[in-house]
């Protein structure tokens, strides 16, 4: 389905999603977007991720590692 298409049925386009079926959108003849159901969730899955164990202590160091080895344009952010 184009982009216009579904803008101009974006409720049918909902009730498609809501009936289980996957809509891939195009602009140009190139695919951008995929709608489709939401996974069915309570929250359970994100409340045992907030409960499970904490990163280990070298966590940090490898984030600031990741970070640094990365050539940046620009100023960083936040500002440093």
């Amino acid at each position: 389905m184009t982009a216009t298409e579904a803008s101009r049925s974006f409720a049918a386009l909902l009730d498609e999603a809501e009936k289980g079926q996957t809509i891939v959108l195009t602009r140009g003849g190139r695919r951008i977007a995929v709608i489709g159901p939401a996974s069915p969730s309570n929250g359970a899955d994100l409340s045992a991720l907030l409960n499970s164990d904490l990163p280990d202590d070298r966590f940090a160091a490898d984030v600031l590692t990741a970070r640094d080895a990365v050539t940046m344009d620009g100023p960083r952010w936040p500002a440093e």
